[in-house]
């Protein structure tokens, strides 16, 4: 059975899917350049990695902890190398006005954040770039 306009659909789904997460990306990066450029700073840990449920992928995401000057706790998750392990001391950039919006790890062991996202943006952006182009390309 033949859907009519379904060779359109995959290419429009994927267009607006790497869509979606490049914005994703570049709200991310826009909100760690605050937290750099506000210049907060504290100590962190790594407080637990958590894996995909029921083990479908190897992806882990990182929660992080800090305290802030006033004495919050403050937990977020970012991205961190395979190297980083619960318990890990990192450290924290922040921006005093929103950290639980702006925190990221800044400290050593791995890329800077703001590059990670920024190849993450270029990446999903140029995907559905091409995507669209797909798209465009067969609807006409």
């Amino acid at each position: 059975m033949e859907i009519p306009g379904g060779d359109l659909l995959f290419p429009l789904a994927m267009a607006l899917l790497f869509g979606w997460l490049a914005v994703h990306c570049v709200r991310r990066l826009t909100a760690m350049a605050r937290a750099l450029r506000a210049g907060g700073r504290a100590a962190g840990v790594c407080v637990r990695i958590e894996t995909e449920p029921y083990n479908r992928s190897d992806a882990e995401r990182h929660v992080f902890s800090f305290r802030t000057p006033d004495g919050r706790t403050v937990e977020f998750e970012d991205l961190a190398g395979r190297g980083v392990k619960v318990g890990d001391e990192v450290t924290v950039a922040y921006d005093p006005a929103g950290p639980e919006r702006t925190a990221t790890v800044a400290g050593p062991g791995g890329w800077s954040p703001v590059l990670r996202y920024g190849l993450l943006a270029a990446g999903c952006g140029l995907a559905a770039a091409g995507f669209t182009a797909v798209f465009l390309f067969t609807a006409i």
